[in-house]
């Protein structure tokens, strides 16, 4: 990540999370008169068009912050943390899930669990704290939810297993969370290992912006030992032939995914040693990660520093 990326991602970042319109709200209603105002029920996670987008926006200023300390937005970025990120905010955020069973499973959980882990990498004691109680919450959840699915979400898109628990590995592995790392190993090699032959050929459908067979990849690279994996992935993935998603109209919400895709399937050719593939789909999705329409910018931005990786 360039100095000028992390300036604009850090950017488009602040611009999102104070945006409470358009918003897209998902809340199972249970009688009459009940409250949907975002800022109250949702005070730390209102903007970037969704719950989810929120936090993963909120991610990409943590990790804009940790790779660049000296940018220039760095006071600005502090100040957004800490009137988002504070106990009161995060204990009306915890109270809502504790109203809810399934509100953003699994991606928006595999989401906010990267943020503490992103956090714990920054060392910011007070963001840390502050997150930890809804982060251990959903590290439960995560946890429970994986232990006890008799099958994966093979989707391209919010649904996939792969890649919720690929970011929850990572909060695991921070956090010192032994048994969301063992339930997790479990379940990949309960959901995956018996696999063969991806129908990669098949991908993209016009909602993906993760591949089912590449995120699948990058998650058993991270649990089988590494002689087995070589093995597995020639079985699963004979080919790596991907050519970059086409995208028609990028005001169309669903096409916008497809950028998101080429980001994604980038981070993951990167993870599995394919370079040369990587920086292809990279090529395609950068140059839309800021500034187009709404319906992509609102989100982009986090793939975009996902992609290009832990250095600066």
């Amino acid at each position: 990540m360039t100095a000028e990326q992390a300036h604009a991602f850090a950017a488009a970042a602040l611009a999102n999370v104070t945006r409470e319109y358009p918003r897209h709200v998902s809340h199972l209603l249970t009688g009459p008169g009940e409250i949907l105002d975002q800022r109250e029920l949702h005070p730390a996670f209102y903007g970037s068009y969704d719950w989810h987008s929120a936090v993963h926006m909120h991610w990409t200023l943590a990790r804009v912050l940790r790779l660049h300390p000296g940018i220039s937005l760095a006071g600005t970025i502090a100040e957004r943390l800490d009137a988002h990120l504070s106990p009161r905010g995060i204990e009306a955020e915890l109270r809502y899930f504790a109203g809810t069973r399934t509100f953003e499973r699994p991606y928006g959980w595999a989401w906010l669990l990267e943020l503490h882990a992103e956090l714990a990498r920054l060392g910011n004691a007070r963001w840390f704290e502050a997150l930890r109680p809804l982060a251990e919450e959903l590290a439960r959840r995560m946890a429970e939810f994986v232990s006890a699915a008799p099958y994966p979400i093979r989707a391209g898109s919010h649904g996939n297993t792969a890649f919720a628990c690929l970011l929850s590995l990572d909060y695991a592995h921070v956090a010192c969370d032994q048994k969301l790392e063992n339930e997790i190993k479990s379940a990949a090699a309960r959901w995956y290992r018996a696999d063969r032959d991806a129908p990669i050929a098949y991908e993209p459908s016009l909602d993906d912006f993760l591949s089912p067979a590449l995120m699948e990849a990058a998650l058993m690279r991270e649990v089988l030992p590494p002689a087995e994996f070589g093995a597995w992935l020639k079985a699963f993935l004979p080919s790596m032939e991907l050519q970059p998603p086409q995208v028609a109209d990028r005001s169309d919400a669903k096409q916008s995914h497809l950028d998101g895709l080429a980001l994604s399937r980038a981070w993951c050719l990167r993870r599995l040693g394919f370079g040369q593939a990587a920086e292809r789909q990279l090529a395609a999705g950068l140059p839309h990660a800021v500034g187009g329409h709404y319906v992509g910018s609102h989100w982009l931005a986090s793939f975009a520093a996902l992609a290009l990786g832990e250095r600066p």
